[in-house]
């Protein structure tokens, strides 16, 4: 090597560390940031759904795997996609996780890894609080149902001997039916009735804990990603036992039955 390339090298060697010492703490920071990328549909409250910042999400699962993430020592960074194109960005390794009220079924583990359950949903049952009579879906024999229109819901109170099924618009329009002494119970989906009653501050109802048609949600994973896989559930297992779970499964569905 010449001595005028030596100079040259030493110069351009001189000019790097400088912008280094420039910026060392701020790249120090970026380089050593663990980011996990999330995918959801936000669009299935309240499990995930936009905020009032058009660049915010919130909802259950929102809350959920930020403490994930959290706990796993990685900054959280929320992609919001079209609920068919979760899986196909996670293949592509476009994001690592999905989460988004996606239920564990043989058919998605052929795809991708998924966490150890965290929510069970399924149908559950609304009645007075003062109704000792129903305590199960054996118990609607004979009874009037409000559900709304074109649901599993609808669907499954119609099985139901004797029953007399009103259909109507909305859950919303399930509960007032309910208030207003038109049914004897509400059929929905658990979390549509849990929250229900968080938002209401309905104390003059309740949920009933048998569910029908019970289903695990799960956090998806890349299928070669066991590592991850572990970490989320490790994680997972930490929050439910230091009892962070239950503080966000209280904040959006009150407390667990």
């Amino acid at each position: 090597m010449s001595k005028k390339i030596l100079v040259l090298c030493m110069a351009a060697l001189m000019a790097v560390m400088a912008m280094v010492a420039g910026c060392g703490s701020d790249k120090k920071a970026a380089d050593g940031e663990k980011v996990l990328k999330v995918g959801t549909n936000a669009d299935f409250a309240p499990f995930e759904f936009q905020g009032t910042d058009p660049n915010a999400y919130d909802g259950f699962d929102m809350d959920l795997i930020r403490a994930i993430g959290k706990e796993m020592g990685y900054k959280v960074e929320i992609n919001n996609l079209a609920f068919d194109g979760l899986i196909p960005s996670l293949e592509a390794g476009n994001i690592d996780v999905i989460i988004s009220g996606m239920t564990i079924n043989e058919e998605r583990k052929q795809k991708v890894l998924f966490s150890d359950p965290y929510y069970q949903s399924g149908l559950s049952i609304m009645v007075p609080k003062d109704n000792d009579s129903i305590k199960g879906f054996s118990d609607l024999k004979g009874k009037k149902i409000a559900v709304q229109i074109g649901t599993t819901s609808a669907n499954e109170a119609k099985k139901i001997s004797g029953a007399e099924v009103k259909e109507l618009n909305s859950s919303a329009d399930t509960f007032i039916e309910l208030a207003a002494k038109g049914v004897d119970a509400v059929i929905n989906d658990r979390p549509v009735n849990d929250r229900y009653i968080v938002e209401s501050k309905n104390d003059n109802v309740k949920t009933l804990p048998e569910l029908l048609t019970a289903e695990d949600y799960g956090i998806a994973i890349n299928k070669n990603n066991t590592e991850l896989q572990g970490k989320v559930n490790a994680a997972l297992k930490k929050l439910k036992e230091n009892g962070e779970y239950d503080k966000l499964y209280e904040k959006w569905f009150g407390a667990k039955k």
